[in-house]
């Protein structure tokens, strides 16, 4: 137990000197296995590590989605996404910024990545927010707020390493996503007229548009729903599996680009690019946090905190408030990859020891699937929360005559919504494993 929290004080430490996470959990967790163990055991650990992670067939799912995502992207269907939200919700008060945050979820259903729907959604809604008098607190709010649903809304990359990490079906976990998204969308539509009911002037309507040009609209959006429905239903109806589901999608978006007439050489090698970097990135992180979990499990810290937590007396409800309470503070400084990574090795043999099947009459594979539901919508929170909130700082980058402190401002009434909404999560399971519980 000692060894175990000396190892999080040296991670956290080499966090804050701005060693990249992948390196600092690879580090403590190759030292620690060598010293519980040997320097021989850990080298062959980290050898197998990295063959079994990089032959990982489960692992293939991550590319994909990421080149579904970076091809969706290059089709420039955030614009479509946005003409057709607005032409139902832009003449009401706030009603573009509602249109941007139901735009974001339409666009997070496909693309899977928060950061690219920030970044994306923030060059087509914020020039016609401004141009109808929005405050920049709002607009900026209400898109670095919508962002946040690409890591919910399937196909969500962090639901995959989620579920790769507890062998809990992903298919079942991009079920669960759906409502718990919905969800979300509705409460950030309240945080939106909060703010222009508090402040009128800060989200003044826009024109009311003819039903036959909404109409027209909706019909430029059939790319995203056709994409989407066919990667949901054929997972959900057994069809295919996640990583075929994945192939599928990248095909699809990349036949939707040609489409779209969006897609040049230098395009598609900046596509493949930026695709091929991303994995990199994510499966040095994963060769990392794998050694780091292995260590963690070897010094017995896992079965050390159950022993703590059952001698405490306290029961499940108050654990899970408790983990809670540990992501929003670890979200202050800590970006969302690297949460996961840390924690859910911890806090998920934690959480399946406290009988939570039998407790809501469900399955014990339904309990993995709803704490993972309650894991990606806490750490989505981590995306807007100060010092570290990286949509802000995406939004930064892509709007620098936009103050950082005005767009964390703005973030805020969405920052309450979603204590909200991860409260009403975990208090009604049943929202999230009502269709995981459906499917085959």
């Amino acid at each position: 137990m000692i060894l175990s929290l000396i190892a999080f004080a040296c991670l956290l430490a080499l966090c804050f000197a701005r060693v990249p996470i992948a390196f600092a959990m690879g580090i403590v967790g190759f030292v620690g296995f060598a010293l519980i163990r040997s320097p021989d055991a850990a080298l062959s650990q980290l050898a197998q590590i990295s063959f079994v992670t990089g032959i990982n067939y489960e692992l293939s799912v991550l590319p994909l989605f990421i080149l579904m995502g970076n091809f969706v992207t290059s089709a420039r269907l955030s614009e479509d996404l946005y003409r057709a939200a607005n032409g139902f919700l832009g003449h009401r008060r706030g009603g573009l910024a509602m249109a941007t945050v139901v735009a974001c979820g339409g666009f997070a259903s496909v693309c899977g990545s928060s950061m690219a729907t920030a970044a994306t959604m923030a060059k087509v809604a914020m020039p016609s927010m401004r141009g109808f008098g929005y405050s920049d607190r709002l607009a900026t709010g209400s898109i670095a707020a919508g962002g946040t649903l690409g890591i919910l809304i399937p196909p969500s990359t962090i639901m995959v390493i989620y579920g790769i990490m507890t062998q809990t079906n992903i298919g079942k976990l991009f079920a669960a996503g759906v409502l718990p998204g919905i969800v979300g969308i509705l409460f950030y539509l309240a945080a939106v007229q909060w703010v222009v009911r508090t402040d009128p002037m800060a989200g003044p309507p826009g024109q009311r548009q003819p039903w036959s040009q909404r109409l027209r609209t909706l019909a430029d959006v059939w790319g995203v729903v056709a994409l989407f429905a066919l990667v949901m239903i054929g997972i959900y109806g057994g069809i295919f599996t996640p990583t075929e589901a994945a192939g599928i999608g990248a095909a699809g978006a990349f036949l939707f680009a040609l489409y779209r007439r969006e897609l040049s050489w230098k395009k598609l090698f900046d596509i493949l690019l930026e695709s091929a970097i991303t994995t990199a990135m994510l499966f040095m992180v994963l060769i990392g946090a794998t050694l780091f979990s292995d260590f963690i499990n070897q010094a017995g810290f896992a079965e050390a905190l159950q022993s703590f937590v059952r001698d405490l007396g306290v029961n499940r409800w108050g654990v899970i408030l408790a983990i809670i309470i540990i992501y929003l503070i670890l979200g202050c400084v800590l970006e969302s990859l690297s949460m996961v990574l840390l924690t859910v090795p911890v806090f998920f043999p934690l959480v399946m020891s406290l009988g939570f099947d039998k407790a809501l009459g469900t399955s014990p594979e339904l309990v993995q699937v709803w704490f993972g539901v309650l894991v990606v919508v806490v750490v989505e929170i981590s995306l807007l929360t100060p010092p570290v909130g990286l949509n802000v700082f995406v939004l930064r980058s892509v709007l620098p005559d936009v103050a950082t402190g005005t767009i964390f401002r703005g973030v805020m009434p969405f920052f309450v919504m979603d204590i909200l909404r991860i409260a009403v999560l975990a208090a009604f399971p049943i929202i999230s494993i009502w269709l995981p519980s459906h499917m085959r």
